[in-house]
């Protein structure tokens, strides 16, 4: 079965020294077809592994009878061998969005489930699918390469705990349907959230209206493609930011420090005019974050890029958080508190 050859590859590649100790695994389960077959699969390829597998049931509570859908995910869970299985309720503040909250408390519950069974990772089953629905609606929001990347296969989700999406795999593709069939075959009963059918979520859009209209009129391999569109320029995206790391790293051991900032000399700044573009915003946006802790919009970085890159003697460049000054061509990083207005003795800001 593809989905246990998935499963498989991704268990066999947790690190030998946390495998040869039988490490917990949790299997982020809500009961529907695709995290369903996902812990069958984990439960059929556990004992192989070397590894004990476990499930945990997010009651977001925001249904009638949310309770009774947990409940059910979780007898399903040890139905197929999996132990322990933990059923968490949450409460999902609203703030971002609904689909972004619901995130977050059902993270923040991995987390602490994780945390208290002693867990490695916990497994959730994202397809092929949803990663083409990701990469649409981060092309409609005009995002880069990061965010076309789509969904990431793993990620640290807390310390000494992984986030693992065996079904993201390129290598078998693992789509919704694959997930439904394998529950039909194995006789598993999946819940369908109602959810999903809620056409006020843009993503549920994206999925029931506007992938069936470019399948029909594009052919059947949109999804595949858009999920190969992630793969692809995640590939890029990693290697432009190990670029733009290196770059950090030769600059800032050069760069002079401030009382409170950081000064790039006149060497350092023609090596980042030498950089291509897109590896010079990115180094702009690292040395903002990780030594200012600011986060940069594209609109800021290109602000500051261009006093690298069409240097006119034009003033400094105020952007959330930070100051940065053009002068006998260095590059001067400066925390900003407070207006710009006060800081230029209530001059308007250019």
């Amino acid at each position: 079965m593809q989905i246990r050859r998935a499963v498989r590859r991704t268990l066999m590649g947790l690190p030998r020294t946390a495998r040869d100790a039988e490490p917990l695994v949790l299997v982020g389960l809500s009961g529907g077809a695709d995290s369903l077959a996902l812990a069958a699969a984990v439960a059929a390829e556990a004992h192989r592994a070397g590894v004990s597998a476990g499930a945990v049931v997010v009651d977001h509570a925001l249904q009638s009878g949310s309770h009774d859908v947990a409940e059910a995910a979780a007898t399903q869970a040890g139905e197929l061998g999996l132990a322990p299985v933990a059923v968490r309720r949450v409460a999902v503040v609203a703030g971002s969005g609904p689909e972004a909250a619901a995130r977050e408390a059902r993270y923040g519950a991995f987390i602490d489930v994780a945390a208290e069974l002693g867990a490695v990772a916990v497994l959730t089953a994202h397809t092929r699918d949803d990663q083409a629905e990701q990469v649409l609606l981060a092309l409609a929001r005009g995002s880069g390469t990061r965010s076309i990347a789509g969904i990431p296969g793993r990620r640290a989700l807390a310390a000494g705990i992984e986030l693992l999406r065996p079904l993201l795999g390129e290598d078998p593709e693992i789509s919704r349907a694959t997930t439904e069939a394998a529950c039909a075959e194995l006789g598993l009963a999946p819940w369908h959230d109602p959810h999903n059918r809620d056409t006020s979520y843009a993503r549920v859009r994206v999925r029931e209206t506007v992938l069936p209209v470019l399948t029909r009129e594009l052919g059947p391999g949109v999804a595949a493609g858009l999920a190969r569109s992630a793969d692809l320029a995640r590939e890029d995206a990693d290697a432009l930011d190990e670029w733009a790391g290196r770059a950090v790293e030769a600059l800032l051991p050069a760069a002079q420090p401030t009382a409170e900032g950081r000064v790039i000399d006149a060497g350092g700044v023609s090596v980042l005019q030498g950089l291509p573009a897109a590896v010079r915003q990115r180094t702009i946006h690292r040395i903002a974050r990780e030594h200012f802790g600011v986060a940069l919009s594209r609109e800021h970085t290109l602000s500051i890029a261009a006093l690298v890159t069409h240097w006119k003697g034009q003033g400094p460049v105020f952007v959330p958080g930070l100051r940065v000054t053009r002068l006998a061509g260095e590059l001067a990083f400066d925390p900003q508190r407070g207006s710009p207005r006060e800081d230029r003795g209530g001059a308007s800001k250019s």
